[in-house]
């Protein structure tokens, strides 16, 4: 057991019950898959949303299926969210929005369940770790009640700089993002799709989900802007990556931008390092990080690409090459499915965590 453990949460049973709030939402639905596909030992998943998807059957064949169809197949059936919803759970993954998560807390807390929240309500909290866990698993037992997913992005991130810092401290990083329509959620998705029929057939573009069109477009905003000019997910990954790698004074540079997308985000990344670095040995390294795989052959013209890497779990790597703009920096472009490791897949490994120790 972990030192830091609180008795609070220091029984957790070898199978527990898991709620997934938000369960209708995109990333609800990849937390289903995901507790599913790694057959997560829950003794029973509880679907929650709200009172407006009441009754609705989800297939899931994972541990914890409420029923079958009559070909074998499981499901859940989807309960309305209330404050008792949580009376019986241990596990409590949320994807239900920034103000669900806030007034849901107390109900979770008072039914002695750990919260494990996707939205950004608790990340800067001071009581609140922020987890990766292929890069800080140990924070997860400073919980004191919740533990906040980062962002999708700063997830794809540090899951590379961590890895890359095994080669000299890192002082500096310039990150561009290239990110999904799938990141404003399920309706943005379908947005991108209509929009882009609109287009084709000549007429006039529906805007709902974005700000501006976002099919055949860049949108270089992504939340509102802040004092300084950046915008608040440029700010929400500079304090992210700096809380989760533990480097209060690491300099960071961001640039977000929303592209025509369905599915991965993408990233351009040029990283300074306090010593000498070889790009030999940072691929070396990446290659045999858990969670991260490298598709590096320019001669090929092999490289991750987000429309092709929909569905996947890694952190994919390319582009890999020495930036010869500093005197000891590597430059390099990852894509990851921000559904699956962005969110639900990185929810689902800290519920494992919990139980690992």
């Amino acid at each position: 057991m972990s030192p830091h453990k609180l008795s609070h949460y220091a029984n957790l049973p070898a199978n527990p019950v898991v709620a997934v709030a938000g369960v209708t939402g995109a990333v609800g639905r990849e937390m289903l898959l995901a507790l599913e596909q790694r057959s997560f030992p829950a003794a029973r998943v509880k679907a929650l949303a709200s009172a407006r998807s009441v009754g609705k059957r989800l297939d899931f064949n994972g541990p914890g299926a409420e029923g079958t169809y009559e070909n074998g197949q499981g499901y859940l059936v989807v309960e309305e969210m209330r404050p008792e919803s949580f009376a019986d759970v241990d596990i409590a993954l949320f994807s239900a929005g920034s103000a669900l998560s806030k007034e849901y807390r107390p109900f979770v807390r008072e039914a002695k369940a750990v919260m494990i929240d996707n939205s950004s309500a608790f990340r800067m909290d001071t009581d609140v770790p922020l987890v990766v866990p292929e890069v800080n698993p140990a924070d997860v037992w400073l919980h004191q009640g919740v533990i906040a997913n980062p962002n999708c992005s700063t997830i794809q991130l540090v899951m590379v700089l961590n890895v890359l810092s095994r080669l000299a401290p890192i002082k500096r990083v310039v990150c561009s993002t290239y990110q999904a329509a799938s990141g404003a959620g399920a309706a943005a998705m379908d947005e991108l799709y209509e929009q882009t029929r609109q287009f084709l057939a000549g007429e006039q573009l529906t805007i709902q989900n974005f700000l501006h069109q976002i099919a055949f477009n860049c949108i270089p905003q992504i939340d509102v802007f802040m004092d300084d000019g950046s915008t608040k997910e440029e700010w929400k990954m500079v304090v992210e990556t700096r809380k989760i790698l533990h480097e209060s004074d690491l300099a960071l540079a961001m640039s977000c931008v929303r592209v025509p997308v369905l599915r991965c985000h993408a990233e351009s990344v040029h990283v300074e390092f306090a010593s000498a670095v070889n790009v030999a040995a940072a691929r070396e390294l990446l290659a045999g990080a858990a969670g991260v795989s490298v598709i590096d052959d320019p001669a090929a013209q092999n490289y991750p690409m987000p429309g092709l890497l929909a569905g996947t779990d890694d952190v994919y790597v390319g582009r890999l090459r020495r930036d010869p703009s500093v005197t000891h920096g590597l430059a390099f472009w990852s894509v990851a499915d921000q559904l699956r490791k962005g969110a639900a897949l990185n929810a689902v490994q800290i519920a494992e965590l919990l139980l690992a120790s």
